[in-house]
């Protein structure tokens, strides 16, 4: 499959797992752990860090999106209505909080939430995260 973008989730998070495998049945939406080589290398492109959030990173419309607005984005895309986007977007944080205490999580997410542009420098690295989303499709 050629993803045209890409989510980055907590794969430690079994919550997170289950909803990006959920994602496969979006059309062209690809997603990889954090954690993995390609998610760090694409990350420390775009931000010069790797900061610990969700991100989606879009090719085909030249953008990241991060947590409350790949939140929104995701559900979107999944076809919810503009109702549901919004309010997955406007409670995020708590959202976030619940499912990291039911699954353990050790961290809090890092404070990105925007729309960004995708830099060149992310650009070039997101063939390395499209292989990688095909090769470690999430299957919880």
């Amino acid at each position: 499959m050629e993803y045209d973008a890409v989510l980055i989730y907590d794969g430690d998070c079994p919550y997170c797992s289950v909803a990006a495998a959920a994602l496969r049945r979006v059309d062209a939406v690809g997603a990889v752990p954090w954690d993995g080589a390609a998610a760090q290398s694409f990350l420390d492109a775009q931000f010069g860090e790797q900061p610990f959030a969700m991100f989606l990173a879009d090719v085909r419309r030249n953008r990241v999106y991060a947590g409350r607005a790949a939140a929104a984005e995701l559900a979107e895309r999944a076809g919810t209505p503009s109702l549901v986007g919004s309010l997955v977007r406007e409670n995020y944080s708590r959202i976030a909080a619940v499912v990291g205490a039911a699954s353990g999580r050790t961290r809090d997410p890092d404070d990105y939430h925007e729309i960004y542009p995708m830099a060149d420098d992310a650009r070039a690295q997101f063939g390395p995260l499209r292989t990688a989303a095909v090769a470690e499709a999430p299957t919880a």
